[in-house]
């Protein structure tokens, strides 16, 4: 079958009524789900899952797939709006994206956050379809030690985020990997840090610390602070895009961190969490507008959003290439063309060209369609914001409670999810960045795994690492960028 035949023919398809259903759906339940704390992209691709069976196989792969690339642009907007990150991915857009907010730019931090979002999504997309083969093979060559090396480099992007004192940024850091290490052996098996606590045994859930963190942190300290002058209200609520002189202006930014996102992405087991807040990183590290980063910056917002989309993209490359799911959404997605009778890889692309086809364009007409569902939804939005103060933070508490509790059903995740808001105020009174203890439980586990695999396949020698090339040349990256701002630091000093 030719390639005009087989676009032909998947455009046929997409053309389907059912299909057509499908797309819509897809995209404006992910991003409702996408927006509640606690959800997130697995939680709302699980619950689909069943409506599918009975579906023709192109409608369930579109509404899959929209569901999947919506979810993660959801979470942007309690992220800006309530300070709550409706999924991991999100974290790191509160950064910049809450600060607009609270200076009365609501309605163009959405805008940025959608139109990144957007093309984070298309750019992944492109890559997909032009380098798939090859990026998988790529992918193949990171076995635990490269993986090891991408995620330690991934922490330095700790000192980056840690605004005020990098001290302290570390600490935090050190904290989150403390977490990250209570529950199970991912190796033995045995419990560690449990303290005799059976409810400890399974370990602590991210989306319950992240939750507590952020959102329940922030009504904490509304309450205590709402009758003798409470924080600014959020005005500007509202959608806007950005003018295209900013966007001119801000390209580079927008490329960087979709680059990011699919490179990271197609890795197996790194996730959008480590991809968004390497890439905010980064571009603090690169932006000529880095002293406004945490005080409202659309660079930090673009970066987020831009990278955490485009690894949705990324993360189909090795799914759909060879079978091997880039996260947690793809194990879902991978299991749902197994249901439909396909098997991914190189024959997936040769037997159903047209399956393949159908596939990118979905994804295509999802990424436009939020920015459609972004404009359409800025009234409701403006509604919700103007709902009275205790109202509005006693849903997001209460919204908050009910996610932590349904991430696993566990009662336990409802009490640290408390203990970790009592926490996060007390960080954010002394002026404790709460952001490094995300990256440090989102990263630990990896790392940890990573590195006692590397162990075990070089028979406990850590000097062995650096006899694989991918990994040294990660390695040296890790060091360049430990290294440079010491080396500015002291020139400045010396210089002085």
């Amino acid at each position: 079958m030719s390639l005009i035949d087989s676009l032909s023919l998947a455009l046929g398809q997409i053309a389907s009524w059912d299909v057509l259903i499908a797309i819509l759906i897809g995209t404006a339940y992910g991003t409702l789900v996408g927006a509640l704390p606690g959800m997130g992209t697995v939680v709302a691709l699980v619950v689909a899952l069943p409506f599918t069976y009975s579906m023709g196989t192109p409608a369930a792969i579109a509404l899959l797939l929209c569901i999947y690339c919506s979810s993660v642009y959801g979470g942007s907007i309690t992220a800006i709006l309530i300070n709550t990150p409706g999924t991991p991915q999100s974290a790191a857009t509160v950064l910049d994206g809450y600060p607009m907010a609270k200076a009365g730019k609501a309605d163009l931090a959405l805008g940025w956050a959608t139109f990144a979002s957007a093309f984070g999504g298309v750019f992944s997309l492109l890559v997909l379809i032009v380098a798939a083969p090859q990026l998988a093979r790529l992918s193949v060559y990171f076995g635990p030690v490269e993986t090891f090396a991408l995620i330690l480099f991934a922490l330095t992007c700790i000192a980056w985020v840690s605004s005020g004192s990098t001290v302290k940024g570390l600490l935090a850091g050190a904290i989150g990997l403390f977490l990250a290490s209570v529950g199970p052996d991912t190796m033995t098996g045995l419990s560690r840090f449990g303290f005799g606590v059976d409810a400890l045994a399974g370990g602590l859930s991210l989306i319950s610390v992240l939750i507590g963190l952020f959102a329940l942190s922030e009504a904490f300290i509304r309450a205590a602070y709402y009758r003798e002058g409470k924080p600014p209200d959020i005005a500007g609520v509202g959608f806007r895009l950005p003018p295209w002189g900013d966007i001119r202006l801000r390209w580079r930014i927008l490329l960087q961190s979709s680059a990011i996102g699919t490179a990271i992405g197609v890795l197996p087991g790194t996730g959008a969490t480590a991809a968004t807040f390497v890439s905010y990183a980064e571009a603090r590290r690169t932006s000529p507008r880095r002293e406004n980063f945490g005080k409202g910056e659309p660079d930090g917002v673009i970066a987020a959003e831009a990278s955490n989309n485009a690894v949705t993209g990324g993360a189909l490359v090795p799914t759909l290439a060879l079978g091997i799911p880039g996260d947690g959404g793809t194990v879902v997605l991978l299991g749902a063309l197994l249901i439909q009778g396909l098997v991914p890889g190189v024959q997936l692309f040769q037997n159903n060209p047209e399956i393949m086809i159908g596939a990118f364009i979905v994804i295509l007409i999802a990424n436009v369609l939020m920015v459609g569902f972004g404009a359409l939804g800025a009234q409701g939005f403006r509604r919700i914001m103007g709902v009275p103060e205790p109202l509005l933070m006693g849903s997001v508490v209460l919204m908050s409670v009910v996610g932590a509790f349904a991430v696993r059903g566990n009662p336990i995740d409802v009490v640290v999810a408390v203990v970790a808001g009592i926490f996060g105020v007390i960080m954010r009174l002394a002026g404790v960045p709460v952001a490094p203890i995300v990256i440090g439980m989102a990263l630990g586990k990896t790392l940890e795994q990573s590195l006692r695999q590397g162990l075990m396949l070089n028979e406990g020698s850590f000097l062995a690492f650096f006899g694989q090339p991918i990994a040294v040349v990660i390695f040296l990256i890790t060091l360049f960028f430990i290294a440079a701002p010491v080396y500015t630091a002291l020139r400045k000093r010396h210089q002085g």
